[in-house]
């Protein structure tokens, strides 16, 4: 059962209204705090590193929390091993932050990794997950294609999106920037589609399916335990449902039970629970040998453990180098069942080693 909390934030993420948002939330973690934000959303940009490198600064700064930046730019570019560190790391969190960007990109990567799963764990072990902006619209049922149909002027449809709103009793989409008004003389609000567009869109939702707007520089947080949304920030949240509107005002605490239009009497599937993985090398590389899910997840933690490459990024290079490095340091001690073990591991993966009186090197392994 879900007993964690879902902010959501409507923009201004790194704005200074919103610090005593993060700072209330950073509070329920204590001294606990295990954050970390992850970068796909905006992962398409050719800036990605300045952006994350102004994320943490924004946090160190302004709320003296050292957050850990996880990059995670494309599903199909990433290997096995990449995927299944940075789900480790998901799990491992008890606060993730996603934010600007596009969520059309953003749940094109982590549907396939089914994130969605490792999300729910955060929230199912009393986490915290703060979503702004594009990263926030992912949050429902379905996501709007902003990008697509406000600056490329496609048809009107919808993504299919994490569904994690579903936890809390509640089918609908997400639309932030709900009060933008950018547009000047033409209508921008709804997270740049106007409310002529959202209107025709959420009729192609199925019946019973709500919108939960979220104006900017607002934050709704939800709380599993008190089974509530309250409304702090700038302004207001929005719930639109069957052709009414209810707003949610600024600084109010409503029961979610006002607004369902769905009860929890169809729970979601929990979140799957992996066995506990043994940090000893030697039991980690019984567990690679096995193959499948168990040895993906115990070679990601064998690389983990190897300390290797930059830190908050995941480099393929520093992946495999890493495991090179404990497969060295386990011939140095004499444990050569364990170094042939990591070696096979990597050949397994498609890697070809080059063993020298100079050292290790590797390849990746001809496709011909």
């Amino acid at each position: 059962m879900t007993s964690g909390v879902l902010a959501i934030l409507g923009s201004g993420e790194t704005a200074p209204g919103m610090t005593k948002v993060h700072r209330e939330l950073f509070k329920r973690h204590g001294n606990e705090l295990r954050p970390v934000t992850l970068d796909t959303a905006y992962g398409f940009q050719e800036n990605v590193p300045e952006m994350t490198e102004k994320l943490v600064a924004y946090f160190d700064t302004s709320l003296h929390v050292a957050f850990k930046a996880l990059h995670f730019p494309s599903f199909e570019n990433a290997t096995e091993i990449e995927r299944t560190i940075l789900k480790q790391e998901i799990r491992e969190a008890n606060y993730v932050f996603a934010g600007p960007g596009s969520p059309s990109y953003a749940v094109t990567q982590w549907l396939p990794l089914r994130l969605g799963d490792d999300l729910r764990t955060v929230l199912r072990d009393g986490g915290t997950l703060c979503f702004s902006s594009a990263a926030a619209a992912t949050l429902g049922l379905s996501s709007p294609p902003i990008y697509e149909i406000y600056k490329v002027g496609s048809g009107l449809y919808w993504n299919e999106g994490l569904n994690l709103l579903a936890d809390f009793g509640l089918s609908c989409v997400v639309i932030p920037h709900f009060d933008n008004q950018e547009g000047a003389n033409y209508d921008t609000s709804c997270c740049y589609l106007g409310l002529r567009r959202l209107e025709l869109m959420e009729a192609l939702l199925p019946d019973n399916t709500g919108t939960l707007g979220v104006d900017e520089h607002t934050a709704l947080i939800f709380d599993a335990e008190s089974d509530s949304v309250r409304v702090i920030g700038r302004s207001n949240g929005y719930w639109r449902s069957n052709g009414t509107v209810r707003t949610l005002e600024n600084g109010s605490t409503v029961p979610l039970s006002e607004i369902r239009t769905v009860s929890n009497s169809v729970p979601r599937p929990a979140p799957p629970v992996s066995a506990p993985l043994s940090s000893a090398p030697d039991d980690l590389a019984q567990q690679v040998l096995k193959g499948g899910t168990e040895g993906a997840e115990a070679l990601a933690r064998l690389v983990r453990l190897s300390n290797i490459g930059t830190e908050g990024y995941i480099d393929p290079k520093s992946l495999v180098d890493g495991v090179l490095a404990a497969r060295e340091s386990a011939r140095t001690v004499g444990q050569y069942a364990l170094a042939d073990q990591l070696r096979d591991a990597l050949v397994g993966a498609g890697i070809e080693i080059h063993d020298s009186p100079q050292g290790s090197s590797w390849s990746l392994k001809s496709s011909s």
